[in-house]
């Protein structure tokens, strides 16, 4: 004798399989959704530029920001510390010192663009180069799409020329609302403590550093995030020789938090990032 389940009537059926999709629905929503993680980018000119905001990298990557550095240039006409001569042996030594920064900092692996270190701006040389940069840029931050984007000043922080460009084109790129590029753009500067720490005897570039009221953002690191910011530095040993990095160790010419100049109005005060 084969004994068989008795059958559920298909309306109680239905309704209890309405109930069982009724709890998932309420469980799926009671859930909070996954966040992608926030993404930060520093365009800068040349490899070692990251040194005016290394404590802030450092403490949004250790605190899980997706932390991207951009370099505009190959870096093969800079190296103020070395015996290796300008051109592709010096580009390559300065790919991996950036390499070896952005370790340090808790960074991606670095992106250079490869343009002509030293001619960024040279328009009578190559007239189409600032179109083919500002491509170039607008790519890698469409590709990226940061929440936020960090640059020199117009100022170039210490007046470099290729500084300044770089400023000019994310500027630009974020006044033109291109595609994939945040309007949360801040202005990085080298306090003079830092520029006198790293060279005593020039000490600040007269009129480079913006007047205090400008830096309206105030971002606060720990002394792991210095620390971490020092030996990003210290990476760059084409640049910097041991009395500066020496010098530069004893110091902390931020005081603890790094200072800002929001390019346009709105940012908060003690964070770059926009309030989730």
């Amino acid at each position: 004798m084969t004994l068989t389940a008795p059958k559920l009537d298909r309306s109680l059926s239905g309704s209890v399989a309405g109930i069982l999709a009724a709890i998932a629905i309420g469980l799926a929503v009671g859930r909070p959704a996954a966040q992608e993680p926030r993404r930060l980018v520093w365009v800068g000119a040349h490899a070692d530029d990251e040194v005016a905001a290394g404590p802030l990298l450092a403490r949004y990557a250790r605190e899980s920001v997706q932390v991207f550095l951009v370099i505009v240039s190959d870096g093969s006409q800079g190296g103020s510390n070395t015996t290796i001569p300008v051109g592709p042996e010096l580009a390559r030594a300065r790919g991996e010192e950036a390499r070896c920064s952005a370790q340090a900092l808790g960074a991606q692996p670095p992106i250079v663009l490869g343009f002509p270190d030293g001619h960024l701006g040279d328009y009578i040389g190559d007239r189409t180069r600032i179109y083919q940069m500002t491509e170039r840029v607008h790519a890698e931050l469409q590709r990226l799409r940061p929440d936020v984007v960090l640059t020199w000043g117009p100022d170039g922080g210490t007046g470099h020329p290729d500084h300044r460009i770089v400023s000019a084109v994310v500027t630009q790129l974020v006044r033109a609302a291109a595609p994939g590029v945040p309007e949360r753009l801040f202005y990085a500067s080298l306090p003079a403590a830092a520029m006198s720490a790293m060279n005593p005897a020039r000490g600040a570039p007269p009129l480079m550093i913006p007047a205090p009221k400008y830096f309206s953002t105030h971002v606060a690191f720990t002394a792991a995030d210095l620390e971490a910011s020092r030996r990003s530095m210290a990476c760059h040993k084409t640049q910097y020789n041991e009395d500066m990095l020496r010098r530069v160790s004893g110091v902390d010419p931020f005081n603890g938090r790094l200072s800002l100049v929001p390019a346009f109005s709105g940012a908060g005060a003690d964070s770059v990032f926009a309030p989730r």
